[in-house]
């Protein structure tokens, strides 16, 4: 695998011999001074250029990184690619570990990308642009303290989703409800977000997909969110779901009670009754009688 320095040598060299090519920039985990490096960190890196169309769909950018194992071109996968655009992505896997989300970026944008993203190491600079080279730090990824209305939404999409689940589950399907509880996932990610940051001020990053959580959540706490996002090794799927009803409960009333916010206890309470309903339902039931 090779190393960080060569790497970075590589992408500089690259620029330096391509007189469009006008600044370097470095972003993401390789420049958090929170994060301790790993083998499998991306390179995130920009390059911005007087002029993008060069680098569409131009082979020799893969051909100069080294070998891929596989690669994607993003702005090419949707239906509104433009044979002008402002920026233009090479996301690249080499067989020797090593990943590179490379884009291609005018110019013109240098100075507001970097304001806007926190993490940025400017690698390199012709022209002398950034004046004062910004110092990467993760305050842009903070979390954002939810509004009244945020919260209120967040509470009644994760208990609207969970009796899919059930009924998921009580047929006997096995796509349908994880599906299902994949999005209450993403709802009860969006509450802990809030938890760590009302436990931290709002001053910290929880990481990308809560990677700082096992740091400042106590051990029970933690320990229900291993259980409800495992990789479930056996089928009690029931009793993950009623643990990720105890995991939103508790950090959502916790939540409410930092901002002054009402939980919607009777809706937690309802659903999670209807839901034991159906778990208890016979397989071979005509109707639905509680």
């Amino acid at each position: 695998m090779r190393t960080e320095d060569e790497m970075i040598d590589l992408i500089l060299k690259y620029a330096s011999e391509d007189d469009n090519i006008r600044a370097v920039v470095l972003n993401g985990s390789r420049v958090n001074p929170n994060l301790l490096p790993d083998i499998f960190q991306d390179y995130d890196v920009v390059y911005y250029v007087d002029e993008v169309q060069p680098y569409i769909h131009n082979y020799s950018v893969f051909e100069y990184f080294g070998e891929t194992i596989i690669f994607q071109l993003p702005d090419e996968m949707g239906d509104s690619f433009s044979d002008n655009p402002d920026r233009y992505a090479y996301l690249m896997q080499f067989t020797d570990g090593n990943r590179i989300d490379l884009t291609f970026c005018l110019s013109r944008d240098l100075e507001k990308n970097i304001r806007s993203d926190t993490l940025s190491l400017v690698l390199l600079d012709k022209d002398n642009r950034i004046k004062e080279k910004p110092i990467p730090n993760d305050r842009g990824y903070w979390p954002m303290p939810p509004t009244e209305i945020q919260f209120r939404h967040c509470c009644n999409e994760f208990w609207w989703l969970m009796p899919y689940v059930a009924k998921g589950l009580w047929r006997g399907e096995v796509i349908y409800p994880w599906y299902f509880q994949n999005l209450m996932k993403g709802e009860l990610l969006k509450m802990l977000n809030w938890y760590f940051g009302a436990q931290t001020n709002f001053e910290q990053s929880p990481g990308k997909l809560g990677r700082f959580y096992e740091d400042k959540f106590d051990r029970d706490l933690w320990g229900m969110i291993k259980e409800v996002f495992s990789l479930p090794v056996s089928g009690n799927f029931w009793k993950t779901l009623y643990t990720m009803g105890e995991l939103f409960r508790d950090t959502a009333q916790d939540v409410a009670r930092h901002f002054g916010y009402r939980y919607p206890h009777q809706d937690d309470a309802r659903v999670t009754e209807f839901v034991r309903l159906i778990q208890t339902l016979p397989q071979d039931a005509s109707s639905f009688d509680p």
